[in-house]
């Protein structure tokens, strides 16, 4: 193979004649350096795919990293709102509790129990053996399965208390509606029940209730708890006082001075309802007390000797 040089400038040329080995050279040059070049553009892009890769993985972990953040944030927000919910859900039941101390302490009033029996304005007795080193810890789970506990027996020694209330305020009730006793604070019967002779005729006459004689003025009291139906002047019985106590009974105060409740009006048992007098057909200062069952009239007698349920 030949090679011819020209000069330009002297405008002569000159050949060289290349042997085998040098046109292997020659050949390995004219494509080596090409190939070269290629091999090293791809050696470049694959450094700057690779760079471009890691830049994407930390901008990707920088992100999570972000948001785990975020989420933490999150989640420690969510627990001191729980704590707060907590914190207020104990608060609450520390409320009930002290309202159910001062409904067993109004209970055990109500009830006239032995003094130590029950005491609300004290914790509970407990106690117990030492349970030596073992100790434990509680978790959010743990502490609040433990207030939902304590809550339910919140609520049934509530509910029990309350039931317990309505039972004692029935017997209450019971017991103020139960006619006893007298119509008075002060006095004395005058009169019984039953055949006497007339104050004014001295002709034999039917007495339909029993006189407490005393001291003008003085308190005139209802036996037993009920609603005023009438008050007024009756004839022969002046000033009077009629209260329907349920169950078909019914009293009535007569000869008062003034009465001090009217129509209507719900009165308490040894409530006073009239001032001691002497209206109608009287001889002195005097109450005329009478009781009627169904509409008939019964010897208040016996009423007035009853005690307590």
């Amino acid at each position: 193979m030949k090679v011819i040089l020209i000069n330009r400038k002297h405008g002569g040329s000159r050949s060289i004649e290349l042997g085998r080995w040098s046109r292997a050279l020659l050949s390995l040059c004219c494509l080596g350096l090409p190939l070269g070049m290629v091999g090293v553009g791809y050696m470049l892009g694959q450094d700057s795919e690779a760079n471009t890769m890691r830049e994407v993985a930390l901008d990707r972990l920088q992100d999570e990293l972000e948001q785990q953040e975020k989420d933490l944030v999150a989640l420690q927000a969510q627990a001191e709102r729980k704590m707060a919910a907590m914190t207020r859900n104990v608060s609450e039941m520390q409320a009930r509790m002290t309202r159910l101390d001062a409904l067993g302490q109004h209970l055990t009033a109500m009830a006239d129990l032995e003094e130590g029996e029950f005491d609300f304005s004290q914790p509970p007795a407990v106690g117990g053996p030492l349970g030596g080193e073992f100790s434990v810890e509680y978790n959010t789970s743990d502490l609040m399965a433990e207030l939902g506990l304590f809550q339910a027996r919140v609520e049934d020694r509530e509910q029990q208390l309350e039931i317990l209330e309505t039972l004692l305020s029935n017997r209450k009730l019971d017991e103020q509606s139960w006619l006893s006793g007298r119509p008075i604070e002060k006095g004395w019967i005058s009169s019984y029940y039953g055949k006497r002779n007339d104050p004014f005729t001295g002709k034999p006459s039917f007495h339909h209730g029993v006189d407490f004689a005393g001291k003008e003025g003085s308190n005139v009291i209802a036996v037993a708890s009920g609603v005023v139906t009438w008050t007024g002047s009756k004839s022969g019985y002046g000033e009077t006082i009629e209260i329907s106590h349920g169950d078909g009974f019914v009293t009535r105060y007569a000869h008062n001075k003034e009465s001090l409740v009217s129509p209507g009006d719900v009165v308490r048992k040894g409530q006073a309802i009239g001032l001691m007098g002497s209206t109608g057909r009287s001889t002195g200062a005097h109450v005329h007390y009478e009781v009627y069952k169904h509409g008939r009239s019964v010897d208040p007698s016996s009423y007035i000797r009853r005690t307590r349920r």
